[in-house]
Parts: C-alpha cells; sequence; structure tokens
C-alpha cells in the first residue's frame, strides 16, 4: 500500500524540517563497500527453479560441517537435478528433495550424520544483542550469523530464510538429501533440534510465493503438484559468467551498527513512536548481489 504524505514545507511554508533519520533500507543502500564482504563461491548453492526463477543459497559449515559436505556432495553429483518441491506448509516451511532418494549415494556421502545442532562458541566471532530472547539465555551474532546462546554453546537460529535439513523422528539427523526453508514467522522452537546448513540470501520470493500444500503439513496432495527445480549447482562449479558474487554486509562494520539501531528504534519519518528493542529474527544480516 502506498501512503501519500504532503510535504510539511508546502503547508507551512516558513517551517524549519530536521534532517530526516535514515531508514534501515537506506542505510544498507548507502553503506559503503567497505562495509561488506565477499561470499566465497565454495559456499554458495545456485538453485534454478524449472520455471527459471533462481535462488541463491550460503553455505554454513561453521554449525554443520558434516551436514554441509553431504549437500555439496550431492550438488556435485547432480542429484538435485530435476528434484522437486514437495511441501509447502503456510508460514512455516517449503522443503524439498534430490531426484530419486534411491540413487547411489556419492563417494564419501554419510549416511547417519551427528546431530549437528548446537556448537561451541570457541573460534566464531561474536556480538551480543541487548535484548531478551524467549528462545534463549542470550542471542548474538556469530560470525555474521544470528544465533542463539546458552553459556559457551551456540545454534544458529530459524529465522525467515534460514535453511535445514528434513529428517524423521529422532535419533535420525536427516543425511541432506531433503531440505527446507523458512518461509514465515520464524519457528524458534525448531532450534537446536534440527541441522541448519545454510540461508537464502536471494530469490526467496520465488520460495515465498508458491501454492500451498493441500495435504498433511503442507504436503501437495497429488505428486503431479510438485515443483520442478531443474538444477542445485555449487557456485564455484559455474562457468564465470553465470557465477553469481553475493557480499553480505560485515557485522562489525558501522554501518551495520547504524541499521541494527534503526532496526531497533525506527526514527524514520513514517514512525510516529519508535520500538525499544527488536527480535532477533528481525534483523537480518543484509545481503546484496555484487554488481
Amino acid at each position: 500500500m502506498r501512503f501519500f504524505l504532503p510535504s510539511l514545507t508546502l503547508l507551512f511554508p516558513g517551517l524549519a524540517i530536521a534532517a530526516a533519520v535514515p531508514s534501515p533500507a537506506e542505510i544498507v543502500v548507502q553503506a559503503p563497500d567497505s562495509a561488506w564482504h565477499d561470499v566465497s563461491p565454495e559456499r554458495l548453492l545456485v538453485m534454478k527453479m524449472g520455471d527459471g526463477g533462481r535462488v541463491v543459497i550460503e553455505l554454513a559449515p561453521e554449525f554443520a560441517p558434516v551436514h554441509v559436505a553431504n549437500v555439496v556432495r550431492l550438488a556435485r553429483s547432480h542429484q538435485w537435478d530435476r528434484g522437486a518441491i514437495i511441501r509447502v506448509q503456510d508460514n512455516y516451511v517449503v522443503q524439498w528433495r534430490v531426484h530419486d532418494e534411491a540413487a547411489p549415494l556419492p563417494k564419501g556421502f554419510v549416511t547417519q550424520p551427528a546431530a549437528e545442532y548446537e556448537r561451541p562458541l570457541a573460534g566464531l566471532d561474536y556480538m551480543t544483542l541487548p535484548y531478551p530472547d524467549p528462545y534463549a539465555a542470550q542471542s548474538g551474532i556469530a560470525s555474521g550469523w544470528l544465533v542463539g546462546r546458552e553459556g559457551e554453546e551456540i545454534w544458529p537460529a530459524h529465522c525467515y530464510g534460514v535453511v535445514g535439513v528434513g529428517r524423521e523422528m529422532p535419533p535420525d539427523t536427516g543425511d541432506g538429501r531433503e531440505l527446507y526453508v523458512v518461509n514465515g514467522e520464524a519457528p524458534r522452537q525448531l532450534d537446536r533440534n534440527l541441522a541448519v546448513v545454510g540461508r537464502v540470501l536471494e530469490g526467496m520470493e520465488h520460495l515465498g510465493a508458491l501454492p500451498r500444500g493441500t495435504g498433511p503439513l503442507g504436503f501437495y496432495a497429488d505428486p503431479r503438484q510438485n515443483v520442478t527445480i531443474e538444477s542445485v549447482t555449487l557456485a564455484a562449479d559455474l562457468p564465470a559468467s553465470l557465477r553469481p558474487v553475493m557480499q553480505v554486509m560485515r557485522t562489525d562494520s558501522p554501518s551495520f551498527h547504524d541499521y541494527l539501531a534503526a532496526r531497533a528504534a525506527r526514527r524514520d519519518s513514517f514512525f510516529v513512536r519508535p520500538a525499544k528493542g527488536v527480535a532477533l529474527c528481525n534483523m537480518p544480516v543484509p545481503a546484496r548481489e555484487k554488481k
């Protein structure tokens, strides 16, 4: 919806207007190149949808190295090619699978990974967020990822756009042949219960707008409703002309700290009363494609 607000200088020509406070989006757009870092193509998956849409996923080997390695092996052996999205549950997750779950597995594939649901904080940069979190004793940002924390253990939060590994009932941990992405209100109850392997940096609109499944848990009741995935490829394996160069904002940059402050207390002209805090998942780390 578009709001039209007449200029106060037109209504009151003699009125001096204070300089506008930038919005979070404006801070991101105005951030200098030094506020961004390139994501290695070894950490990027490029999903090409059957309708031509593109989804770019940054992998998270810091949190689930064995699961991530499985996903990369599946991509390099082309097992995602002609795969399918089989579940779209409204305000929860979109789930997809490889083309043939009975196909021979690539060399080195681990069929029963450990439960990579949390990890020690040691070895990662960490910034605490000063706002309460109902799902964790503390929340913050670890090496650019939104996390919960308890003592010296951290885990990636199930925020919008986060990609995880589907599994059966415990002790199964999933092996990477079925993945899901959060497509709505952050289901933080999943934290520390499934392996998180990445986050969508670009193209979430292609997944979020898919028709909802009508079967139990949002699965498509008729396999003919499944949405085709043409391919999932590691960016490093693509020709240079087709390889996206993605950037994520440096969370130690002044621009990110300005962005965080603006998310927590909106003072740009539309807002009447600024909030006094921000939920962990309401401050996604900005990403962009480098032009």
